[in-house]
């Protein structure tokens, strides 16, 4: 039984990623995939379960579910994809909440029946096998705890090697084997000593079977609610959720190994289950303080990281799922004493924990929040102690449970800065979406505290990452933009008159998030072009029949759980799908939460779709840096002639010189890399595929553990990657303007390897001591750039109000550096008429 619910957890594992990669990563696809997996083993349990315990070779039986799951594991990997892309269909672009839960969770359950059945019937079989053996393992307890152990080893094998190593449709082939051995040992240990009669069976009693539901529905509901808490406060991975489910699967098989030691408690089970569920509540008010305790004792690694995440998910799940194993063996093993087989009492059992994610994760916590959400999975345990109302602990739990509700404050997570404000908090389905204010006024959005989304000081960098695209597309009229943040980007994009905008964003409560910093940006005035949706962004790409000019995707944080599936080969090739005849494809990548091997993944996954793609840096900067892949429909390079002209066409509200964007060479002067500089970066990397998600198990690390500041990613990268004028630019192009678009490459490389060990300071005598010769060099290799020169003439401007003669002396060296601009000019002649103290001249 260990191997058997080793496989089951390795199937869980690789079918939800399947599916919800597929079918949306919204709450209602999430859990209705989860929801599908429970259901189907309820059904195997219920429906063959009766049958398992009248048969007299019960070992058959388990042998032929076994070699069920295994064959139709294998037949899987042919159906998934055609199965799943007729699903997505019939669900469509902007489903109702409830037509997505509807087809996801009947179109799943029914997909993943034939194994999810079969998985369901095992258990019963197994007890059978061994009562009849009359072994000491053929007690409820010690089976469902061997069981259970073997599924927390299935969960952190699949999650921590399988997958990362084989990817997912290997992982469930090893599975698919495991199920077969199992079959065939079977056959041959246990068929030889079946009895030649079946059991007598009782007649059952309704009571226990109630219980039983209950109780499956109310321990799955608590699981839904804690990993949502603890979701923000742990990183959110793939090796996150992986940890919190082994967390929990152990617990549970420790609770059911214990039980047959506790013959003199048994009648306080529900009781004491109730008071362990508080006292896990409590333990997540305290997560934050005891995570950061738990990093500083264990040390910057990996695995310290993932150890603090698991000693969270075992302050709030250990003693609760032991106590929730114990419940369940007692409640079985009741139930076998009164004449009901174990095949039903776990079917009903799990039926119950089926319902659980609908009712808890999309009804309950949303409705409620995450604290009276919780407390009422306490109360409902209480509820059904009712034979146990004369013990002193369930009055005190009750008495517990009412203090929690009227006293606690909310169970949410917001870091709020000294004299911060904030602005909006709100607790959705998937995620809690926060926008908090700090002292000076800077707005940030952040998505279950952990992930920042932007702020309203990064409106430059946000437009730019509108603006750099739409300006390279000769005349777009429809842009798609897949993932909203603080709404920004799209809306910059959306000032174009010609321009209509699709922004999809997963999480609604980022859209209702949003509208607070696009007030900020457009006065609070609706911009009928702006287009919002909330949906998941692979599934609207894969079934919207639209195309448009211009698609540009967010920098999403690649190691949280989902955003690496918006960076395969397969999403890539949708986009293209996607694209009008000269369209335009933009995606932005946060090289900040992001290592250079996990680069040259996504790269690689890019350039297999766009052979003809270049590379480009959304803004200088050397904090956040986020690079661009950025591919034509027609794999052409640009024409220098239609650039000039779209930016002569531009008739936005705020014009691109205000965001850095001057003329052709700010516009063109971003890009680092041409088509073969990026196919020899991304090497023989891996790809980023469904199969394969290379992406979510790698992006981890350096969320968990940063090996190098973003800085050091940025210039080891410029060093491995080149472009040329004649890879980027049509032959329309003269040989002057190319040789000016060298040096401005040359000197912006310059330009951020000089910034690199600059230690800003307020003083700008300082400052100027460390970048005035540096910065000057830059602007002698290319007077066109202007990211040196505007900084000089600041501090040049600062200077002249302490140091008349050291001004003059800067301001005249960028005369001499950039004679076309008059800024310096015009400075010397305002510190020329404020040194004679007459009024400047108008």
């Amino acid at each position: 039984m260990v191997v058997s619910g080793f496989a089951a957890l390795g199937y869980q594992i690789v079918w939800t990623q399947q599916a919800t990669v597929w079918l949306g990563h919204e709450a209602a696809a999430v859990l209705a995939v989860v929801a599908a997996y429970f259901g189907g083993l309820a059904v195997g349990a219920m429906a063959l379960g009766p049958r398992i315990d009248r048969s007299p070779r019960p070992a058959r039986w388990y042998a032929g579910c076994e070699a069920a799951i295994g064959l139709w594991s294998l037949a899987l990997a042919l159906l998934m994809g055609p199965v799943t892309g007729w699903l997505l269909a019939l669900i469509g672009a902007q489903p109702s909440p409830a037509r997505h839960w509807s087809v996801a969770f009947f179109g799943t359950f029914l997909l993943l029946l034939p194994a999810t059945a079969a998985m369901g019937a095992t258990l019963p079989a197994m007890e059978r096998v061994m009562a009849q053996m009359r072994r000491e393992g053929s007690s409820i307890a010690a089976l469902y705890a061997g069981n259970t152990f073997g599924a927390v080893l299935g969960v952190l094998v699949a999650a921590f090697w399988l997958v990362p190593e084989l990817g997912l449709a290997r992982t469930a082939f090893v599975c698919a084997a495991l199920n077969l051995a199992c079959a065939a040992l079977a056959l041959n240990l246990f068929a030889r000593n079946e009895a030649l009669e079946p059991p007598p069976v009782r007649p059952d009693t309704p009571g226990v079977l109630l219980l039983l539901a209950a109780t499956g529905f109310l321990g799955i509901g608590y699981e839904v609610l804690v990993v949502r808490v603890l979701s923000q406060v742990a990183e959110n991975t793939v090796y996150t959720f992986a940890t919190l489910l082994a967390v929990y699967l152990v617990g549970t098989a420790a609770g059911a190994a214990a039980y047959p030691r506790w013959p003199s408690v048994r009648d306080r089970l529900l009781p004491m289950l109730a008071l362990a569920c508080l006292l896990g509540t409590v333990s997540l008010w305290g997560a934050e303080v005891f995570k950061a305790a738990a990093l500083r004792a264990l040390g910057p690694s990996m695995a310290a990281a993932l150890a603090a995440e698991a000693a969270l998910a075992a302050a709030a799940f250990l003693l609760p799922t032991f106590m929730m194993g114990a419940v369940f063996s007692h409640l079985s093993s009741t139930a076998r004493a009164a004449g009901i087989g174990f095949g039903r009492a776990l079917g009903v059992n799990t039926a119950g924990g089926a319902f659980a994610p609908l009712a808890f994760g999309v009804l309950l916590l949303p409705a409620l929040g995450p604290k009276a959400a919780l407390l009422l999975v306490a109360a409902g345990y209480l509820a059904l102690s009712s034979r146990a109302w004369s013990l002193p602990a369930l009055w005190g739990a009750t008495a517990a449970t009412l203090a929690l509700a009227a006293l606690a404050p909310p169970l949410a997570f917001v870091d709020l800065p000294e004299g911060g404000r904030i602005v909006s908090y709100r607790e959705g389905a998937m995620a809690a979406v926060s926008v908090v204010e700090d002292s000076g006024g800077v707005a940030r959005l952040r998505i279950d505290n952990r992930q920042q989304e932007g702020s309203s000081a990064t409106l430059f960098a946000d437009a730019r990452q509108a603006l750099l695209p739409l300006l390279l597309h000769p005349a777009p009229r429809r842009a798609l933009f897949l993932g909203l943040g603080t709404g920004v980007t799209a809306a910059s994009a959306a000032e174009d008159p010609m321009l209509e905008v699709d922004a999809v964003e997963l999480l609604p409560e980022v859209i209702e998030a949003s509208a607070y910093f696009r007030r900020k940006l457009d006065g609070g005035a609706p911009n009928p072009r702006l287009h919002l949706m909330a949906a998941d962004a692979r599934r609207y790409v894969r079934v919207t029949r639209e195309r448009y000019d211009l698609v540009v995707s967010d920098n999403f944080h690649p190691a949280r759980s989902g955003s690496g599936s918006l960076y395969t080969v397969e999403h890539f090739r949708a986009v293209r799908e996607r694209l009008a005849p000269g369209g335009l494809f933009c995606q932005w990548l946060p090289l900040h939460q992001l290592d250079l091997d996990t680069l040259r993944s996504i790269v690689r996954a890019f350039v297999a779709v766009y052979p003809g793609a270049f590379a480009m840096l959304a803004t200088n900067s050397l904090e956040t840096p986020v690079l661009g892949l950025v591919a034509r429909s027609d794999a052409d390079r640009f024409d220098l002639v239609r650039v000039r002209e779209r930016m002569l066409d531009w008739a936005g509200r705020r014009s691109p010189p205000e965001f850095g964007i001057d003329d052709d060479l700010a516009l063109l002067g971003g890009f680092i890399a041409g088509p073969h500089a990026l196919a020899r970066f991304a090497g023989d990397a891996p790809l980023n595929t469904d199969d394969h998600p290379i992406v979510a198990y790698r992006a981890p690390r350096i969320t968990y553990v940063p090996d190098s500041l973003p800085r050091d990613r940025l210039i080891a990268l410029l060093h491995q990657l080149e472009i040329s004028p004649d890879a980027l630019v049509a032959a329309s192009a003269d040989a002057a303007w190319r040789s000016r678009l060298a040096a401005y490459w040359a000197a912006r490389n310059r330009y951020l390897s000089v910034g690199h060990d600059v230690r800003p300071t307020p003083d700008v005598r300082r400052m100027l001591s460390q970048v005035r010769e540096p910065l000057l060099s830059v602007l002698h290799i290319s007077p066109d750039f202007r990211p040196a020169y505007d900084p000089l003439l600041r501090m040049a401007t600062a200077l002249g109000h302490i140091d008349a003669v050291s001004a003059r002396a800067l301001l005249t060296e960028l005369q001499h550096a950039q004679p076309a601009r008059p800024e310096a000019g015009q400075a010397l002649r305002e510190l020329s008429v404020r040194g004679s103290g007459l009024p400047p001249r108008p």
